[in-house]
């Protein structure tokens, strides 16, 4: 019976910490989607807009005294900013061509930027602290949770909804839609196409922004901290759909338990899950779980 009760518990756990990263995928995951829904393109600078995020968090901190709260507001914002500068100079060029040259700007935009936070920083992680209105945490019975872990969760599904909404329920997704199925039609009828295009890529990188504040206190912020997670998010944007919303963010959550699960249950093959699920969609469904058929 104990040993039950033991099982349980460890399931429980194991359950809620999937929960938990799920919704750091997702918020991650949802902005590369975002992007290539409208875009067409594979946006390998996601990474690193994550990875400078969580560097302007602790800069904010470090040279102008601005906290976590400033950064939480002000980091999106800027990382948004940048990330149209960007498209505007870099990527919209390209838009006549094949879509091929897009993901090889996007990857050399990624290569500099991770550069530069080497040159800048180092290799090694700096620390952030928690914010201390989020120190602490909840003890159940089966496992101790980090109040900052919550926060990241709650914060997550907040976002993710919000971006859902704003899609699917208003005039302006209704726009992104129609431009996104037919851009030259929505452009005859005065839909500004360019200028969509342009908010579309500073939401997905506001978004990767806000994980990367999200992300400072958790892990040491360093120039690689975007490499591994990316692919991660990648396979899941695959296997939700290249250009679902839904997709992304029910994937995600279903990667963390997944995730969690096979760590419990063999540790060894956890990393690997989430890639041979992938290679499964690709064989059976390639345009995805929730994509629909080109």
């Amino acid at each position: 019976m104990g040993f039950s009760n033991l099982s349980m518990n460890n399931v429980s756990g194991q359950i809620l910490l999937g929960l938990l990263n799920g919704g750091f995928y997702a918020l991650l995951s949802l902005g590369l989607s975002v992007i290539f829904g409208l875009l067409r393109v594979v946006n390998f600078a996601h990474g690193a807009l994550y990875a400078l995020g969580a560097y302007l968090t602790w800069m904010l901190l470090n040279y102008m005294g601005l906290g976590y709260w400033w950064a939480f507001f002000l980091v999106p914002v800027l990382v948004g900013l940048i990330s149209i500068v960007i498209e505007r100079i870099l990527i919209a060029p390209l838009a006549e061509f094949d879509h091929l040259y897009g993901l090889l700007v996007t990857f050399g935009i990624a290569m500099v930027m991770q550069g530069g936070f080497q040159i800048a920083y180092g290799s090694a992680g700096i620390p952030y602290r928690v914010p201390p209105e989020l120190t602490g945490g909840l003890r159940l019975s089966f496992m101790f949770v980090p109040t900052y872990r919550l926060w990241v969760l709650a914060v997550s599904i907040v976002a993710c909804l919000g971006v859902w909404l704003a899609i699917e329920k208003t005039r302006l997704g209704a726009y992104l839609r129609a431009a996104t199925e037919n851009p030259n039609l929505s452009g005859a009828f005065g839909v500004n196409v360019p200028f969509l295009v342009t908010v579309t890529y500073g939401l997905g990188a506001a978004m990767a922004g806000l994980a990367g504040v999200l992300a400072a206190p958790m892990y040491a912020v360093n120039p690689t901290m975007g490499v591994d997670l990316l692919i991660v998010v990648f396979a899941i944007v695959v296997v939700g759909g290249m250009s679902s919303i839904l997709g992304a963010v029910a994937t995600s959550f279903a990667l963390g338990l997944v995730e969690a699960l096979t760590k419990m249950l063999y540790p060894e093959a956890a990393s690997l899950a989430i890639f041979i699920i992938m290679i499964a969609v690709l064989i059976f469904r390639p345009f995805g779980l929730f994509g629909r058929h080109p």
